[in-house]
């Protein structure tokens, strides 16, 4: 199967894309290329609607990876008669839902930089993200606040870059997660660096600058086990 076309790596605020049916299996619809994210590393799959010449929609209810990290599933209804193979669609994001999963993932990378300790787990919505500590010490809730809306009100930039294996290795700090190993072996890694504050491997979508996030509160800190603090993160602004 030739790989798809993966226009968010580089292009996260495109919200739409022509594209060619490379293939149906069921309810798995695969593309060319696409604008829709798969779930991976603690953020949901896109949602959306493939559109055909016709006016014809089929609504994207899930985005998933196929055999391959290049092998993207765009899972419609499975009682829906799928597009034909070979045929051109439009693929359309729920852009107000991704746009909220770029701002909340871009904060959970403010906040494994203010809380200095080893990340053990992790997950994002639209309405929150979550971030679990290996640390037995107290957080203190005000303190972490205000120190992650600090960050955010600086409008720092952020951006993608690859980095080899090689360089990666050398520096092993740069892996907070430690359930979860970036992918190696194909001679780069891609990562999110926050100008100055933050640098480490990540495949999800972000924003441009940290002002997009706009202020969140911490809603909880709550303990997981003797070493494990987990840290609850919502926007101030629930719209």
């Amino acid at each position: 199967m030739p790989p798809t076309e993966l226009l968010f790596r580089a292009e996260p605020y495109t919200r739409t894309c022509e594209a060619r049916v490379s293939a149906v299996d069921g309810e798995a619809v695969r593309l060319d290329r696409t604008v829709f994210y798969p779930v991976g590393g603690g953020q949901p799959g896109d949602t959306g609607v493939l559109r055909t010449d016709d006016g014809t929609e089929f609504a994207v209810r899930d985005t998933r990876k196929g055999e391959g990290a290049d092998d993207i599933l765009h899972l419609i209804d499975p009682d829906t008669p799928p597009p034909a193979p070979e045929s051109r669609v439009v693929a359309e994001l729920d852009w107000e839902r991704r746009y909220r999963h770029m701002r909340m993932h871009t904060c959970l990378h403010l906040l494994s930089a203010v809380i200095d300790a080893p990340v053990t787990g992790g997950q994002l919505s639209a309405e929150k993200g979550r971030l679990d500590f290996d640390v037995d010490t107290k957080l203190e809730k005000s303190a972490v606040q205000d120190e992650l809306n600090a960050l955010i009100a600086r409008d720092l930039p952020v951006a993608a870059r690859w980095m080899s294996d090689e360089a990666l290795a050398a520096q092993p700090e740069l892996v907070k997660t430690m359930r979860v190993k970036p992918p190696t072996g194909q001679g780069q890694v891609r990562v999110i660096n926050v100008e100055g504050i933050d640098l480490q491997p990540c495949g999800g979508t972000h924003v441009a600058r940290t002002g997009e996030i706009g202020p969140v509160i911490v809603r909880k800190i709550e303990s997981k086990g003797r070493h494990n603090r987990r840290v609850t993160l919502a926007f101030r602004d629930p719209s």
